[in-house]
This record gives structure tokens, C-alpha cells and sequence, in this order.
């Protein structure tokens, strides 16, 4: 599967984004998919994950209660919204196919990334 990644920007503190990914190439239901970050310097951090089925969500604690992930099996895409985001949302974003995980290195597949800046 082939993943194409979008919608990162320069925001304000409080600011809304919507990341995209569009998926290609094997049957997108058959993957769960997830978002990671890096900052600059830092490790792959991971953001949110959702089920192949889309039922099951999950969410690291940085970012629960402002970000929601979903997927959109017609449009084979995945989004991240991201509400009242912070300055230490600062990152590339990534998005990922495979297996249900929390580690960067398990999943099959990785976008080529978004930027996100948020300013205080």
C-alpha cells in the first residue's frame, strides 16, 4: 500500500488542522492505520490509531480529548483532526498501514510526512 500524506501547516495556539491520507495499491480495509510525529531531534512518537474496521480508536494521552482519528473507506483515506493545538504539537506528521501498534518500526507502510508548526 502506497500513502500519501497532507494538510500539515502553520498555525496558531488553539488552532484547528486536518491532516489527510490517502492510501493506493492494496485493499485498504485489510490495514489498521495510525499517525505518528517527530520533532525535531526526537523519536518517532505515536499520536492515535484506528482499527481497520474503524471502531476501535486509541489515542496517546498528549493528545486525547483534542485530536480524533477516522477513516473513510470509500475515499480510502484516513484523517487526523486536531483541535486546540499546542506549540508542542510541533511535528511532522506521519501516517502508517499495518497491524495495530503503538511502534513505528511494526507497521508495512509510511506516508512521506506533513509538517505541522503551532506558535504560541
Amino acid at each position: 500500500v502506497q500513502l500519501q500524506a497532507s494538510g500539515g501547516g502553520s498555525v496558531q495556539a488553539g488552532d484547528s488542522l486536518r491532516l489527510s491520507c490517502s492510501a493506493s495499491g492494496r485493499p485498504f480495509g485489510r490495514y489498521s492505520m495510525a499517525w505518528f510525529r517527530q520533532a525535531p531531534g526526537k523519536e518517532h512518537e505515536f499520536v492515535a490509531l484506528v482499527s481497520y474496521t474503524g471502531v476501535g480508536t486509541y489515542y496517546a494521552d498528549s493528545v486525547k480529548g483534542r485530536f480524533t482519528i477516522s477513516r473513510d473507506t470509500v475515499k480510502n483515506t484516513v484523517y487526523l483532526q486536531m483541535n486546540n493545538l499546542k506549540s508542542e504539537d510541533t511535528a511532522v506528521y506521519y501516517c502508517a498501514a499495518g497491524d495495530a501498534s503503538q511502534t513505528w518500526s511494526e507497521y508495512d507502510a509510511w506516508g512521506q510526512g506533513t509538517q505541522v508548526t503551532v506558535s504560541s
